[in-house]
């Protein structure tokens, strides 16, 4: 468990220093009005669908193959918004890792944050099920506002990077978990605390089954909610975060406990999963990460590639 950024003189090494001085200039972007941040972000949105040719045509592709009876028109009305939106999340980040709390609350709703405090009064676990939604960064700092829980995370490779996530994240979260780390998490669980969970994204054959997601019949989908539940004693709570349409500020809204969840049957419980990960996308499909290949890993080895 991560509960402290450790630096190092190594981190001042001269072949990170240009990435210093960008870290330094985007820092300094949080003091700009959020209106201002979320023009600069569509435009930057729009250019890096102009440059990043293979990232177009994975999150086309993916349109595409979620959605199959969307007119192509209308698809490419969301591709573009989608990109907009992906430029916007970089300020989502950077004012998740760097606004002052005052600010935060400035701009926030919360919903749903008596089902966080009646789950944990019970006794049990909270298992956060999230997407990655575009402004996911600023989720967990609202969260953290009135309940930090432990954050599920990959450690970066790249050491400066890897040093300013987790000082970012410990904003919102009392401590952070490689994503690997099931035994840790369980701990966590049965403290009672609070983890973070997503199993929106293809993590590979191994730890796979393969179910519908959207109009896809046979999206790899990781199963480790059941597990967690069921070895956590702990209850999973749909979580989603939206940048407001007004691009002013951020809602997160927390559901109330699954019933009858986990299962015996961890792929019923997984296609149920998917069912309220497709919910919440729903809500706000721009505002998704199209851009991960989502379909990468197929059933078969010999089957031919999606994209």
């Amino acid at each position: 468990m991560v509960e402290k950024a450790q630096f190092s003189n190594h981190l001042f090494h001269p072949k990170f220093w240009l990435l210093w001085l960008g870290v330094g200039l985007m820092r300094l972007t949080q003091l700009l009005p959020l209106s201002a941040q979320m023009k600069i972000g569509a435009g930057l949105g729009r250019l890096a669908k102009k440059l990043l040719g293979s990232r177009v045509h994975t999150a086309k592709r993916n349109l595409e193959l979620c959605f199959p009876d969307m007119p192509q028109a209308e698809q490419e009305v969301l591709l573009s918004k989608n990109f907009e939106e992906t430029g916007k999340a970089i300020f989502d980040t950077i004012n998740a890792w760097w606004w002052s709390d005052d600010k935060i609350q400035r701009h926030m709703t919360i919903k749903g944050q008596e089902h966080v405090e009646q789950t944990l009064k019970d006794g049990n676990g909270v298992i956060l099920f999230a997407v990655h939604c575009l402004p996911l960064e600023m989720g967990a700092r609202i969260f953290g506002q009135f309940q930090p829980g432990v954050g599920v995370y990959r450690p970066h490779n790249n050491p400066v990077m890897e040093y300013l996530q987790v000082k970012g994240r410990l904003r919102s979260n009392k401590a952070l978990v490689p994503k690997r780390d099931i035994r840790q998490m369980v701990r966590c669980l049965r403290s009672p605390d609070v983890i973070w969970y997503t199993a929106d994204q293809d993590f590979g054959r191994s730890s796979a089954t393969f179910i519908p997601f959207f109009a896809m019949p046979d999206a790899a989908t990781i199963t480790g909610a059941t597990t967690l539940a069921r070895l956590g004693k702990a209850k999973v709570l749909p979580f989603s975060v939206e940048r407001n349409a007004d691009d002013k500020g951020y809602t997160i809204e927390i559901m109330a406990p699954l019933d009858s969840f986990p299962t015996k049957d961890e792929v019923e419980d997984a296609k149920r999963g998917n069912g309220i990960i497709e919910q919440i996308i729903n809500k706000n499909r721009a505002q998704y990460m199209w851009l991960h290949r989502r379909f990468k890993t197929r059933p078969n080895e010999s089957d031919p590639s999606v994209y």
